[in-house]
């Protein structure tokens, strides 16, 4: 069943320019590649519903005749499906991938290089911060140490921080949770159960996506565009499935590293409230910014405080083993995540709320490691140029990692291939729903410049191992497929 219809508008979108006119294969064909890319990647989600064969063609001044053809080779191919009075719903080839084993070597003396995480170790100043708190605990013990909502202390921090951002906020709208993805979660208890839709931007965060598929609500991916976001697309989808809420990463987005622009976050804000869908705003990598600092956050948006739902972390700016985060809401809001909170667990570490306050208030950012950043970003832009020229990545400006594009759909075989090499990495599927992204790797830059020389030297002799292994083939999709059986 069809779960969002795919206006011509957001399609043409995330086409581009599809179409190579100096080419001798045919238009339906180059038609059909694109939209079968599409789906691949997971900009085009599944079980959604295409354009009508007419209204398409009329968008891309294409005859009937072509359209048809290329909608005819993709549900051969088993990448559409079509019902009478239902249109043409997107889907992938029965079978999915089902990749048999092939020998694949240990790396040598077992030595794996994790590359998956897109952290850094703890910035200065944190262990200042806990030694101020250790001094200003007796302070506390008086007390319970219960606090649902968090201490008042930590409360005003983050607001100042708000205000600081061009965002007026009252402490009694800061809510502190055990980091945020305990916020997340809280949100999500609280506003939807088994069955219910939430619209994420696609790709996401993984573990947004996890805490989902756990709580049996039902992601609709929205496809980001090659730039920014398509507002029109995710309004479409509000309207369409009625969801209970949307998950956005506006700031430094995870794994694409892109950022919202001001237009867009008002133009979001609106949709929202035309449709009473609430935004959820995922925060985290707000003070990740390496060549530009953030736009103002999307709550000025929605100065009622009624349609958007801030979450954001101590985390990333400051220390990972600081489980510190926080939701921004309206006080009703608040006050009814802390009494859902009670049924979980009490309150965070009041010794972390603390020293969290003092960095916070400090109002550092990310200081001298933004130089640092920028430079091994740089440094690993320049390698897999040297090494994997035929891939594609956009320097972000801002988070902690590349979204690399592979010319094939072998994401999963590569990531399995690099492992048995000596090198971790995140395919791309791991940020999506469905298998999608099968054409990218999310590359942090957290490690040191020699480390990453190490990591793109052996995931370059992966990619050379894989292709060596594979047939030469005509057609795209038989490559990528092929990819995807030799794990």
């Amino acid at each position: 069943m069809s779960t969002s219809l795919l206006r011509p508008p957001s399609l043409l979108r995330l086409l581009g320019a599809w179409r190579a006119h100096d080419s001798a294969e045919p238009a339906y064909r180059q038609l059909a590649q694109a939209l079968r890319m599409l789906v691949l990647d997971g900009r085009v989600g599944l079980n959604v519903r295409l354009p009508g064969e007419r209204e398409l063609a009329a968008a891309l001044g294409l005859s009937r005749t072509t359209v048809a053809a290329a909608f005819d080779r993709l549900r051969d191919e088993g990448f559409l499906e079509s019902r009478q009075g239902s249109g043409s719903v997107t889907r992938l080839p029965a079978g999915g991938v089902a990749p048999p084993a092939i020998d694949i070597d240990m790396a040598p003396g077992g030595n794996i290089l994790n590359w998956t995480h897109a952290a850094l170790p703890a910035a200065p100043g944190v262990a200042r911060a806990y030694a101020h708190a250790v001094e200003a605990l007796p302070a506390y013990l008086g007390d319970l140490g219960y606090d649902a909502l968090g201490l008042a202390v930590l409360r005003r921090s983050i607001a100042a921080h708000y205000e600081r951002r061009g965002c007026p906020t009252s402490p009694d709208q800061i809510m502190v949770t055990n980091g945020a993805q305990q916020g997340f979660s809280l949100i999500l208890k609280w506003l939807a159960g088994p069955g219910d839709r939430v619209v994420i931007d696609h790709p996401t965060y993984h573990n947004a996506i996890q805490a989902l598929q756990r709580n049996h609500v039902v992601p609709v991916p929205v496809g980001l565009p090659r730039i920014g976001w398509d507002v029109d697309a995710m309004e479409a989808a509000f309207r369409q499935t009625s969801p209970r809420f949307a998950y956005v990463i506006a700031d430094f987005h995870n794994p694409t590293g892109r950022s919202m622009d001001p237009a867009t976050r008002r133009a979001l804000v609106a949709a929202a409230t035309r449709t009473h869908t609430p935004l959820v705003i995922d925060e985290t990598m707000v003070a990740m910014g390496l060549d530009s600092a953030p736009p103002p956050p999307v709550a000025i948006h929605d100065p009622a405080g009624r349609q958007v739902i801030s979450i954001g972390s101590a985390s990333k700016i400051f220390w990972g083993g600081l489980r510190v985060g926080w939701v921004r809401a309206d006080a009703q809001t608040v006050a009814a995540l802390g009494r859902l909170r009670t049924t979980t667990d009490m309150a965070s570490p009041v010794v972390e709320q603390i020293a969290a306050a003092h960095l916070i208030d400090a109002d550092v950012g990310l200081g001298d490691r933004a130089q640092s950043l920028r430079a091994r970003r740089d440094h690993l832009v320049r390698l897999i140029e040297q090494r994997l020229p035929h891939w594609q990545v956009d320097v972000p400006a801002g988070g902690l990692s590349l979204w690399a594009e592979l010319p094939r759909a072998e994401a999963t075989a590569l990531a399995a291939l690099a492992e048995s090499m000596g090198v971790r990495v995140a395919a791309g599927p791991k940020f999506g729903v469905g298998g999608a992204f099968e054409r990218f790797l999310r590359l942090p830059f957290t490690l040191d410049e020699p480390m990453l020389e190490v990591a793109v030297e052996r995931l370059a002799e992966a990619d050379a191992r894989l292709h060596a292994r594979m047939p030469r083939m005509r057609d795209s999709l038989a490559m990528a497929l092929e990819a995807d059986r030799l794990i």
